[in-house]
């Protein structure tokens, strides 16, 4: 019976792909995430090395147990013979199992990264939400202030002066002294 290195490359070809997936959706949540680097910086801070530097040591770990585990078995088949190919194919299914937790857990360590990304990218989103109804609160402020300054230079005027005011520009006269008023306001602003 014969040993299919082909297995053990199809396996350790899924090992890469599920790693360089992994590495895909870590490098798409880091983008999504410095996209908002303006928002970050107005954030507590968080310190993601140690789990990136973490994850990476991983990464590396489950690549050099792979190489270890290919030349050992590369040197196994050049060595082998007989009874030991029998026992290898034994084996075989083992280091196709190492593999495929190896993979696992290289995706699941992905995955834990990405969930760091996006509750990272999440925070990021609330506090710019929140940063954008500031803004709206402080410019009503601002319009209702400038409203109440613009009144000011009215204020005092009898009914007769305000529809002088608004005769001189050219508008109705009709309305009582608040309405006059709004309208004086209002052709201010214009």
């Amino acid at each position: 019976m014969s040993i299919n290195p082909e297995a053990y490359s199809n396996g350790a070809v899924k090992a890469r792909e599920a790693t360089e997936k992994s590495v895909d959706t870590w490098k798409h949540g880091v983008k999504q995430f410095t996209e908002q680097a303006d928002l970050v910086a107005r954030l507590p801070k968080i310190d993601l090395t140690e789990p990136v530097a973490r994850y990476f040591e991983f990464l590396q770990q489950a690549i050099d147990l792979n190489r270890d585990m290919a030349t050992r078995w590369a040197e196994l088949l050049t060595a082998m013979s007989g009874t030991v190919r029998e026992q290898a194919e034994k084996v075989s299914g083992l280091v196709t199992d190492q593999v495929e937790s190896v993979a696992d857990l290289a995706t699941s360590q992905a995955k834990k990264a990405e969930d760091v990304a996006n509750e990272q990218a999440a925070v990021v989103d609330q506090a710019a939400k929140e940063q954008e109804r500031q803004v709206k609160r402080a410019e009503r402020a601002a319009a209702k202030q400038a409203q109440e300054q613009a009144r000011e230079a009215y204020d005092g005027l009898t009914k007769a002066e305000l529809t002088d005011q608004l005769a001189e520009r050219g508008l109705p006269k009709t309305g009582n002294v608040e309405e006059l008023i709004e309208r004086l306001v209002s052709a201010d602003s214009e």
